[in-house]
Formats: structure tokens, sequence, C-alpha cells
């Protein structure tokens, strides 16, 4: 299974920054949402962040909201985004981070998951927490999952269960962590740090934070772990701001979950769509600033 550390090493190779595009599995339905996130994957993506439906997805703003609704009416629960994750992985191997609630990963590992019964006999039966959890998606192709409501003051329920089952830890900086805090989470962090280059919550914008430099100039001198921007990033050229800035990676989501909103009687459409787009992307990391 390929690592974050081998992306990170072929983009740093390569001098240029990861395109990582985001979906929430099973928007609008399985079918379509898979072959998405394949057009996505043949289009340049270098990693991929996946988002596990939720009711009550604090992070997001509306339009990653209804694609969870979408994906929740069409039955896609965790024991379906197992069999999703392992499609992805037969397509082509590329490393996979998840982003997600605790409810979920806690519900799991307890059995009460819709559709989910799991066979729990000697040893494997103390282990009804996050472990079962992070164990059968690390099995199925995940590198990291990044639980978006658990801050570094609890980040040791989940980094210990995580690190066992061969998982890299990812976490989250915003333009208000304190200084002493972000030391904190690069110092758990093995995959890499998930950058929020705004206040709020995810949803496209006109316009970049004007912290986003600084804010990655501050991670960079703090760890070597890889930055990688999101929340907002909308169009190419605030990619490649963002990889001018010395990003490792940029993430995009909401600018691609509205792509499939808006071809909901076309998935097709929306395939074509979002590839040509992130294929615009793609062609704007294409090379670092130099002088970074």
């Amino acid at each position: 299974m390929k690592s974050y550390q081998q992306a990170f090493a072929e983009m740093k190779n390569q001098n240029r920054t990861a395109l990582i595009p985001f979906f929430v599995i099973g928007d609008p339905d399985f079918d379509t949402s898979l072959a998405i996130v394949k057009a996505a994957v043949d289009a340049g993506a270098d990693i991929l962040e996946l988002g596990i439906p939720f009711s009550d997805p604090i992070a997001d703003g509306p339009t990653i909201q209804k694609a969870d609704i979408r994906a929740m009416r069409s039955g896609m629960n965790l024991p379906k985004a197992l069999e999703f994750i392992r499609k992805v992985k037969q397509h082509k191997d590329i490393p996979i981070g998840l982003l997600m609630y605790y409810n979920l990963i806690q519900q799991y590992g307890l059995g009460r998951v819709a559709g989910f019964q799991p066979a729990i006999r000697g040893r494997d039966a103390l282990d009804t927490g996050p472990g079962r959890f992070f164990k059968d998606f690390h099995e199925a192709g995940v590198n990291s999952v990044l639980v978006a409501d658990l801050s570094i003051d609890d980040a040791d329920e989940v980094t210990g269960p995580a690190r066992s089952a061969g998982l890299d830890t990812v976490f989250m900086v915003t333009p208000n962590t304190e200084p002493d805090r972000m030391k904190r989470i690069a110092a758990k962090t093995t995959g890499f740090i998930y950058t929020v280059s705004l206040l709020g919550v995810t949803g496209s914008r006109q316009a970049l934070s004007t912290a986003v430099e600084g804010l990655i100039r501050q991670l960079k001198s703090l760890t070597n772990v890889p930055i990688c921007v999101g929340f907002g990033v909308s169009t190419p050229e605030h990619a490649k701001s963002i990889a001018d800035a010395g990003a490792d990676g940029v993430i995009i989501g909401s600018r691609l979950v509205a792509m499939i909103e808006s071809n909901l009687n076309d998935p097709r459409a929306a395939s074509k769509e979002i590839a040509q787009f992130l294929g615009r992307v793609k062609a704007a990391l294409a090379h670092r600033r130099s002088d970074r």
C-alpha cells in the first residue's frame, strides 16, 4: 500500500504540490460516487480525502452537509464504505485519508452500525473501541483517519489504536491555533497537518484568507511533517497561491461536491466536469515557486 511518505517524496522530487480532492463516500449513490472518485484519480489526484456521511457534520458547510444527506439516503454506511474503499484501491493504489466524526468510530467498535455485526472472538473480544475501526479500514486501504470533532487534548483516544493498526495520524491546525498548541499537534502528527485556511466551516470562497501564507510558514518552522491546506480552496489560482506559499498539498472539497449537486440528473457530466477542473488545478500545481 502506497504511503503518505512515498507520495510526498514523489511530489518533492518533481517540485510540485500534491493535489488532494475530497468527496463524500456514496454521494449521491454508491455507483455514481465510485465512478466520480475513479475519474478524479485518473485526472491526476495524488491523494484522496474521503468523508463518511454523518448526520451532524459540525465542521462542514451546507454543500457538504447536503452531500452527507444524499449519501445516507442512498444507504451508505460503514460496511459499504469499506467496500467502496476496496474498490478504489483496486482501481489504483493511491493514499486515502478519511475525514469523519468520532461517533461513527465508537459505534462501529461497539458493533452498533446498521447492517454490521462484528465477529468478536478471543482476544478480539476486548477490541470494541476505535481499534476495531482503525484495523478494518486500514486493511481496506486507508492511510489515516482525521476525526474532525476530536481535539488534540483528547488525541490519545485515537493515536495509540491508530498507530497499532498501521495508520498515520492527521490533525487540524486553524488560523487561531496558539503556537504551543501547534507544537503539540505537530508532535502527534505522522501523516500530514490538515491546515484550515480560514475561520468557519467548509465551503467555496471567492478569495483565500490572507493568513494562509503566514500560517504555512509558522508550521514549517515547527515540523518536517507535510503541510496540506484546505477549506475554501475553489479555483486553480487559489491552489497555485497555496503551493507558492510552501504547502505540500492542496485539499479541494466543496467546489467538487457542488459539481456533483449540479449534475444529479447526469452522473457522467459530473465526472467529466470534475475531471476537467482537476486537470486545470493539476496544471496550476505543476511547479512550485522556486524562491519560496
